[in-house]
């Protein structure tokens, strides 16, 4: 089962500001959708809504038929750590931990990091990074370091990848390697994943893309 969201609405602030208002869409399983608007268009919170990472103030989300408002706060963690990943602009890798550290610190979280280490090695070769694999983020180029922090949100497996402007930091180059490897998580491996971009490029990798304007879903 996929995402499904129903009449969401956003509103933060005092006094009160709607970031979000009445957004119902459906996202199957498998598919590649990007969300992609201005500045302040809501997509980042849309995103976080989808994720787990935010809550609606009206409106339902279920994910893999799991509506998200019903479940306690120690159940979506656990949802959330096992069955989504999350890549960010910025990688959020912790400075004293290597790379393959930092790849199983989902699996650290659950108690699965020798049942996931071998895993968590497939993916570090398959991404470019086997020879860097014991290197601290430090040591690491902006490119690598985003590929590590994409194969952490792979050790799980995971059903959902959400990715928030994964390639805002880095250059052309290891932008196009960041969405080729998203692409090939999509297509190979038959992850859900959202992504939130500006670039048309990026976007147009997506099998379906979805603009928001003002908080709303474009027509």
């Amino acid at each position: 089962m996929g995402i499904s969201a129903r009449g969401l609405g956003k509103v933060i602030g005092v006094p009160p500001a709607r970031i979000l208002s009445d957004i119902s869409l459906e996202i199957a399983r498998g598919e590649f959708v990007a969300l992609t608007g201005r500045s302040g268009s809501g997509k980042s919170t849309l995103l976080h809504i989808l994720g787990s990472l935010d809550t609606a103030s009206e409106g339902s989300v279920l994910v893999g038929g799991r509506d998200l408002a019903s479940m306690a706060p120690e159940e979506i963690c656990r949802f959330r750590n096992r069955e989504m990943g999350f890549v960010f602009q910025f990688h959020y890798l912790l400075d004293e931990l290597d790379a393959i550290g930092n790849v199983l610190m989902p699996a650290r979280k659950a108690k699965e990091s020798g049942k996931r280490r071998d895993y968590a090695l497939s993916l570090l070769r398959r991404f470019g990074l086997g020879e860097v694999m014991h290197r601290l983020p430090r040591q690491l180029s902006g490119g690598e370091q985003q590929r590590v922090a994409i194969a952490r949100s792979l050790v799980m497996e995971p059903a959902y990848l959400f990715a928030d402007e994964p390639t805002g930091s880095l250059d052309s180059l290891n932008g196009g390697i960041v969405m080729d490897i998203l692409k090939d998580c999509n297509r190979s491996m038959g992850t859900t994943v959202v992504l939130v971009t500006h670039d048309p490029d990026s976007a147009a990798l997506a099998g379906r893309r979805m603009q928001l304007v003002d908080g709303k879903v474009a027509p």
